[in-house]
């Protein structure tokens, strides 16, 4: 049997782990990426990571971005399951209404909220039309809103995702169920809370791990709409990792900062594993 399996897992060490052990190894040099010297420099480069506020700043706007789109991507998901998961006549409309931006690459989706967002664009000028000028902003050149504009998108984009895993979870749970607790009195929140929910505990497991993950290695919307400005303030760990290799020849701490990343996803995934299953059992 084995030697079936020899073919798939040759394959699978030449493009995955190979690479990913000589890129490990890149971030312990100071490689620039296109000489062919390169010296054995230790953690330096992983020092230099923690001294530099660019980085910290990119490590900080990570976790911001890969918790709130967790928390609200998630929540607003499972409401639209709850709600497309009822009788009403459209659901079946609304569900590949939701789901459309999903399959819209993350390239074009970055470059359509560009336009949406921009200071002349449709939603300054839809604000503007109907009396809310007031609320008009540069979207995307503002440091302190640029941020979550991003984060907005990445959950509009992906809301619909989230609420396909939990539609899938409402419908394995059996209608009698619900019945019986309706007829002993239970209400809408109860049965939720008390059924529901529990039985929907492999879809809320799925859905966490997924939108943790992505959030963490999130990189196509915000190089498209900010490039990580203005003045760095949009930066996310991958956006740095690009730069540093490829832009500024930092092959060795680009390198750094991808273990850095990997660490991050390994460990915030293991911990939320862990406490998702904990509860399940």
């Amino acid at each position: 049997m084995w030697w079936f399996v020899l073919p798939a897992a040759a394959l699978y060490a030449f493009a995955v782990i190979v690479p990913a052990v000589q890129g490990s190894l890149f971030a312990f040099t100071d490689w620039d990426g296109v000489s062919s010297v390169m010296h054995w420099v230790g953690l330096h480069q992983f020092r230099s990571i923690f001294d530099d506020t660019n980085t910290l700043t990119a490590i900080k706007n990570t976790l911001l971005i890969a918790v709130t789109v967790t928390v609200v991507q998630n929540a607003i998901g499972l409401l639209i399951a709850l709600g497309v998961n009822s009788r009403i006549k459209s659901r079946n409309f609304l569900r590949v209404l939701f789901f459309a931006p999903v399959v819209i690459t993350s390239i074009a989706v970055g470059f359509l909220w560009q336009n949406l967002l921009a200071p002349e664009g449709a939603l300054n000028q839809v604000l503007e039309d109907i009396g809310l000028g007031g609320m008009r902003q540069n979207w995307l050149g503002d440091p302190k809103v640029a941020i979550w504009a991003i984060i907005a998108v990445v959950i509009w984009q992906f809301v619909g995702y989230s609420m396909v895993i939990f539609l899938a979870g409402l419908q394995g749970i059996p209608d009698e169920v619900i019945e019986a607790a309706a007829i002993d009195g239970a209400g809408p929140v109860r049965r939720f809370w008390y059924i529901v929910r529990p039985m929907l505990a492999p879809a809320f497991t799925i859905n966490l791990m997924l939108s943790l993950i992505g959030g963490f290695k999130l990189f196509d919307q915000v190089f498209v709409m900010t490039q990580g400005g203005p003045g760095g303030a949009t930066d996310t760990i991958s956006t740095l990792i690009y730069k540093n290799a490829f832009q500024l020849g930092r092959f060795s701490n680009g390198a750094a900062l991808a273990v850095v990343l990997t660490l991050f996803v390994a460990a915030a995934s293991a911990f939320q594993y862990r406490m998702i299953s904990k509860n399940e059992g």
